[in-house]
């Protein structure tokens, strides 16, 4: 089968989509498929690579030619709209490629909705993120999980956001391309059943499949392998708690350190991740930040923590870092919060505590710390559990649903009448 990803970002950028786009186009490429990647352009990276047999394709956009719309330099987003020299670069690629299968990660794929006929390829879409509800991806207003999208709400909060000059178009654009893509994808792929009700396929007639991220079917990396010698010399020489993610106050990076803060003769805390303007400056002692990691040094620094750290305050739609844990044999203590529940089983592999609260997550890090076999036995419930998240047991799933929706790819009424078979 030929298969064309879509994805705003990939490898050396940094960041959990990136990350299971790569995974998967690799694993695929190794079940004996021909995968192609199209992605945004990155200052210093070719155009065209050959990246561990998957051809990567980079894309100039117009939007991308308008830095003052990006917060961030590095990671300038596609628009939630068609974007014109996007859409002319997928029709090249697509020209080259001939895909079966286009299957789209994030608001990149909104550039491809004009290219999509009913004689071309197969459609799919991953939802990471609420992309089709929320024009900030997030389900989040003001500062809590937001109980559904209303026209004066969103355009409120995008330009809150966003500021007004981008958050009204934004907004707009992601009505109106979020009903093409309803439109137009054969089927769905949430990561979680809380991106599916975030997103609002649940009680809908679009097909959607349930397929969870994973973490790569290879060898576990020697703690001596040269080239990660320099990024493991970082880590503290004994025990220590591990935070891996943005360090932003959506992913509670706020409340971990109050927490954190208050706990007594607790060890290092390692937070490896993107530093953004909102990350604290001021840390509380043996607070070790470390930024621009590779997952292979990642997955090194998981098999050396105590536990895993994943507080997130918005509904985190499923979370990699939880699957890396679990694959490491490490327990988390994480938020009751998005598809979190769907990975974490509260007193089997990790702890959960509601998010925001700073009092329950010191308690919970507390008791980790204090009890080393509690924290023995959940990570080898999580060690048990971890064969269900790797590539052998997942990548089959994407297989069958690349196929589900070439057998039924049609109208909307074709796809209705299909409804037992491509939903879980």
């Amino acid at each position: 089968m030929r298969i064309l990803m879509l994805s705003d970002f990939y490898p050396p950028v940094l960041g959990g989509v990136e990350q299971h786009v790569s995974s998967l186009a690799r694993a695929l490429v190794q079940r004996n498929h021909e995968v192609a990647v199209a992605t945004l352009a990155q200052p210093g990276l070719p155009a065209e690579e050959i990246d561990d047999g998957v051809r990567v394709h980079r894309l100039s956009g117009t939007a991308q030619r308008a830095s003052w719309l990006f917060k961030t330099a590095r990671r300038p987003w596609a628009p939630p709209f068609p974007d014109p020299e996007l859409t002319w670069g997928l029709r090249r690629v697509v020209a080259r490629e001939r895909p079966d299968v286009v299957h789209g990660h994030d608001w990149l794929a909104r550039s491809f909705l004009p290219l999509g006929r009913r004689e071309g390829p197969a459609f799919v879409v991953g939802l990471h993120y609420y992309t089709l509800s929320c024009a900030k991806k997030s389900l989040v207003y003001r500062d809590a999980p937001c109980s559904g999208p209303g026209p004066r709400k969103c355009l409120g909060c995008a330009s809150n956001h966003y500021g007004a000059a981008k958050g009204v178009p934004v907004t707009i654009g992601n009505w109106l391309a979020g009903a093409g893509e309803r439109r137009a994808v054969d089927l769905f792929l949430p990561v979680s059943t809380a991106a599916a009700e975030g997103n609002g396929l649940l009680g809908s007639s679009l097909p959607y499949r349930v397929i969870p991220n994973f973490v790569p079917d290879v060898p576990a990396v020697p703690a001596s392998a040269l080239d990660l010698e320099p990024y493991l010399r970082q880590l503290p020489d004994g025990p220590f708690l591990l935070f891996v993610g943005d360090l932003r106050r959506a992913k509670g990076i706020d409340v971990l350190l109050a927490a954190y803060g208050g706990l007594r003769q607790a060890p290092p805390l390692v937070l490896i991740g993107k530093v953004w303007p909102e990350t604290p400056t001021e840390l509380p002692p043996k607070v070790i930040v470390l930024r621009d990691w590779p997952n292979r040094a990642v997955m090194a620094a998981w098999r050396r923590c105590l536990f895993g750290l994943v507080p997130s305050v918005w509904p985190e739609p499923f979370g990699i870092v939880l699957i890396e844990a679990m694959a490491s044999g490490r327990p988390v203590v994480a938020s009751r919060i998005g598809g979190i529940p769907d990975v974490v089983s509260d007193g089997e592999t990790g702890l959960l505590v509601p998010p925001g609260d700073v009092v329950a997550l010191r308690s919970a890090m507390a008791r980790l710390v204090g009890d080393a076999s509690l924290r023995e036995h959940l990570g080898a419930t999580a060690a048990i559990r971890a064969p269900s998240v790797r590539a052998d047991a997942v990548v089959p799933r994407f297989e069958q649903a690349y196929e589900d929706a070439l057998r039924f790819k049609g109208t909307l009424d074709q796809r209705d009448q299909t409804e037992g078979i491509i939903r879980p």
